[in-house]
């Protein structure tokens, strides 16, 4: 990540991201960090980058630095029964929504993630493609919701064993999907998703 590709950052911007999108299982986190420059260059010194591109050990170790740097931070999500009721669009901006509303005060300009609006937001936005690795408040934000997501699943698995949940995230692989044609889907898989899978 470089010198933010003159994004701005500061007390008034946001930047937002979600994680758990393409997922089979569980529910689509958004996490929205607001930072100052100076925050931003110490995380970018303490390894800060996309979350896919960091191993979970780096993830984990940066969650404490973000929330001890940021000016603020929200965490939202949306529920499986709610991406088969809306589709995942509609509930990955419901979930961004979330976030962005579970800050103290409201942003004036919100970055968001990719290239798609979010037009559920009453304000100044900007879409980013690529954001997370060229926007250090959507990274941040990017590590916060995937820790959380990564975290609850962990938990879920407990209530769900057999289907490898802890290994995976909920993500359709190999492992993932033979289980679910032996075991059928639990309550909290996504049913609409399940459609060409288990036909």
């Amino acid at each position: 990540m470089t010198a933010q590709d003159s994004l701005p950052l500061g007390r008034d911007v946001a930047g937002v991201d979600e994680v758990g999108r393409g997922c089979l299982f569980g529910p689509v986190f958004a996490a929205a960090v607001m930072l100052e420059g100076s925050a931003a260059e110490e995380l970018l010194k303490a390894g800060l980058t996309d979350s896919k591109k960091l191993s979970a050990k780096r993830r984990a170790a940066l969650v404490p630095v973000i929330q001890s740097l940021c000016v603020a931070s929200g965490l939202g999500q949306a529920s499986a029964r709610e991406i088969d009721a809306c589709g995942i669009r509609v509930a990955t901006e419901r979930a961004m929504l979330r976030a962005l509303q579970r800050l103290p005060q409201r942003p004036g300009l919100v970055l968001v993630d990719g290239n798609l609006p979010l037009r559920l937001w009453q304000g100044p936005q900007r879409t980013v493609i690529a954001g997370d690795s060229r926007s250090a408040a959507i990274a941040a934000a990017s590590v916060l919701a995937k820790e959380a997501r990564d975290a609850l699943i962990r938990r879920l698995s407990a209530r769900f064993p057999g289907y490898g949940l802890e290994r995976h995230a909920g993500y359709g692989t190999a492992q993932h999907r033979q289980s679910l044609m032996a075991s059928g889907p639990t309550p909290l898989h996504r049913h609409t998703f399940l459609r060409r899978l288990l036909g």
